[in-house]
């Protein structure tokens, strides 16, 4: 059965950082495409930083660009996601998600396995 538990979230001053960690049981994260999603109230769910096998791509959506770092750590099994510079529009639940990688991009609805998510708010 596969589990994957998002931790590390809470709220920040504008300008704070905070890691989120997503430890995954029942598959390997190094062999899966893995990304990042968040969804704030009354928003659609945007991905934001993402990992695809094949191409071995990193992306991450504009908004994050040069504040936030997608990682992992295979002896650990688990993803991280660092975010640096957080602002109030960050404020969201994020979610960590894996999919079997289709080539060459892969949708949200490719992604099978979701986690519970993690609140993460920034405040001014």
């Amino acid at each position: 059965q596969v589990q994957l538990v998002e931790s590390g979230g809470g709220s920040v001053q504008d300008g704070g950082f905070l890691r989120l960690s997503c430890a995954a049981t029942g598959l390997i994260v190094s062999t899966y495409c893995m990304g990042w999603f968040r969804q704030a109230p009354g928003k659609e769910r945007e991905a934001v930083a993402l990992i695809h096998r094949t191409t071995g791509r990193t992306s991450y959506a504009d908004s994050v660009k040069g504040r936030f770092t997608l990682s992992q750590d295979n002896a650990k099994n688990t993803l991280y996601l660092q975010m640096n510079s957080l602002r109030p529009e960050d404020t969201a639940m994020y979610y960590c998600a894996a999919g079997l990688c289709r080539w060459p991009v892969m949708r949200q609805a490719d992604y099978q396995y979701w986690g519970q998510g993690t609140q993460v708010t920034a405040s001014s």
